[in-house]
């Protein structure tokens, strides 16, 4: 298994980060300022964005798996990753998501905790309905998790 960082052709990826932020213009408002990352054990496994968002503060603006990947820890070990690569210069790694049964506890189970919610945000934000597990996404929930060696 490898975890390498991405630097350029980021849009290469526009497939797999469409399964975890379905609507490309919003992508667009992260994609050139954050990290990439790629997870490839013989073949590419998983994706995610991180961004500064400054004093100390990371966000993790995209994570997805490849379908056929999913459940399989691939996701896990790419959060994992982060938390060590990040733990020099963050003290907090935030993730935005749906409220959402599959996505919540995920990011509970790689240590997360809810923090806030943005009221109307996939409503406000994105030019059609978005559905996760058949349930309309309206609010962002935020969780955070603080590294211990900042």
């Amino acid at each position: 298994m490898e975890i390498k960082q991405i630097f350029e052709n980021k849009k290469q990826y526009i497939d797999l980060l469409l399964l975890a932020d379905e609507q490309e213009s919003m992508i667009d408002k992260y994609l050139e300022r954050g990290d990439m990352f790629v997870l490839c054990d013989d073949d590419l496994k998983a994706i995610c964005v991180v961004t500064n968002e400054g004093k100390g503060i990371f966000e993790i603006k995209n994570i997805a798996t490849v379908p056929k990947y999913q459940g399989q820890g691939y996701g896990k070990q790419l959060v994992n990753y982060l938390f060590e690569h990040y733990r020099s210069e963050c003290s907090t790694m935030l993730v935005g998501t749906g409220d959402s049964p599959a996505t919540i506890p995920f990011y509970q189970k790689c240590g997360f905790v809810i923090s806030h919610r943005i009221k109307d945000f996939f409503i406000d934000n994105y030019d059609h309905p978005i559905f996760e597990g058949g349930k309309r996404l309206t609010d962002m929930v935020y969780l955070k998790k603080h590294l211990s060696n900042k």
